[in-house]
This record gives C-alpha cells, sequence and structure tokens, in this order.
C-alpha cells in the first residue's frame, strides 16, 4: 500500500471518526503502554475493559476505526496496538507549541515533561510580566517573531480570561493554527483555526453537580 493511499484511508476514517471514540483512544493508548513496558504481549478487549469500564464491545468497535483487530482467544498484540494507538493519534509525532500566560498553570505544563510523550513539546511561553521572562520565556510582544521563527503551530492559552480572545487573535494573526484554550473564556471562532477547550471550571462544575446527586440520594434511602 502506498503512502498517499493511507493517507487517503487514515482521512477517510477520521470523517468517520465519533468524538467520543477519540476520546476514550487516548486511554487505551496510556493502559497498553503501560502493559508494554510490563513486558505483557497480549491482552484482551474485556481485561481492557475490566480496566477501564469500558464495554468490551464498544472498545472493539473503537479498535476498528484503526483497522486494529484482535484474534479470538488471544486478543491484541499490545506492541502493536501501541503503535498502531500512537500513529493515529499523532504522539510520534512532536507538534511544536508555544504558551500563553505562565502563571502558575502555564508554568507547570511548561514544566510537564510528560506531554512529550503524547507529541506536545511545548518551546516557548509568552509572558507581560518581565520578572517571568528569561529563557524560553519572552515578552508577548515577541510573539510574532518567535513563533516565525521556532515555528510552532499549537498555542496554549493561559492568560487571564478578560484578555484571552484578545491573546488568541495575535496568536492567530502570528500563523498559529491550533489554540488549546484553557481559560474559562469562550474564544470565538477563526476559519481555518482548529481549537479546543479544557475548561477546569465546568469539570468542577459537573464534578460538584454529580456529588450533591449523590449526596441526595444518599439522603432519600
Amino acid at each position: 500500500m502506498s503512502a498517499e493511499q493511507k493517507t487517503e484511508i487514515s482521512a477517510a476514517m477520521r470523517e468517520l471518526l465519533p468524538e467520543p471514540t477519540i476520546q476514550r483512544l487516548p486511554w487505551y493508548f496510556a493502559y497498553v503502554s503501560r502493559l508494554r513496558s510490563l513486558g505483557v504481549e497480549r491482552v484482551s478487549s474485556t481485561q481492557i475493559s475490566r480496566q477501564l469500564n469500558v464495554d468490551a464491545s464498544q472498545i472493539a468497535k473503537d479498535l476498528s476505526f484503526l483497522n486494529v483487530r484482535g484474534k479470538t482467544r488471544i486478543g491484541y498484540d499490545v506492541e502493536q496496538l501501541e503503535a498502531a494507538l500512537a500513529d493515529f493519534l499523532g504522539f510520534q509525532l512532536q507538534h511544536k507549541a508555544v504558551i500563553f500566560g505562565v502563571g502558575s498553570l502555564g508554568a507547570a505544563l511548561m514544566s510537564d515533561t510528560g506531554l512529550g510523550r503524547y507529541g506536545l513539546d511545548i518551546v516557548a511561553g509568552f509572558e507581560t510580566d518581565s520578572r517571568k521572562i528569561g529563557g524560553n520565556v519572552y515578552h508577548i510582544d515577541d510573539m510574532a517573531e518567535i513563533i516565525r521563527r521556532i515555528g510552532a503551530e499549537i498555542g496554549i492559552i493561559a492568560v487571564p480570561h478578560d484578555v484571552a480572545q484578545e491573546v488568541a487573535d495575535r496568536a492567530v494573526d502570528a500563523g498559529i493554527k491550533a489554540l488549546w484554550n484553557f481559560t474559562p473564556h469562550r474564544l470565538q471562532k477563526r476559519p481555518g483555526v482548529v481549537m479546543q477547550d479544557t475548561s477546569i471550571y465546568s469539570h468542577l462544575a459537573l464534578m460538584y453537580n454529580r456529588l450533591e446527586q449523590q449526596r441526595l440520594r444518599e439522603a432519600s434511602e
């Protein structure tokens, strides 16, 4: 099969791939990576199901989008499954990123070496606070030149919410093609720019709501 045919198949798969499946695939990747590190050679969808609390038939369906199928009574080859997941998810490539806002969250993300294992290489940060500038942290007014020089395509937004849109617009104008937003501000979409929100506050609200539901159920029993 030629490289062009593989690209076409991959593009077709991505068009069909449901978003919940995309969200589950990294769980599978993390689990089979741990198995490989322990020397495990085979794993079944039932074993994955027990560990991740996902129905075994759903796991098999998710992996079928990658043209990965286990053998009856044998399961999946762990090394091959890990490689297929890493390739499909883009974890084998290094994606250069910059971060806007090097406060407690931004600094933590910059120092998180584990992100590199998932293909994210945060090569620079941008700040307005002169006390934080130095090393690979630059003043935000220099972003266009730095982004162009290092060839970053991903921008991580970790600034105060009231300036998030302004910073995002400047990042896109400087050449950023994808934005990973950690602020509670809902960014306006820009043509040709991929956007992903990771709202810590939304997840907290969901957790608090479920906790309160649990308390009410227990109180009514």
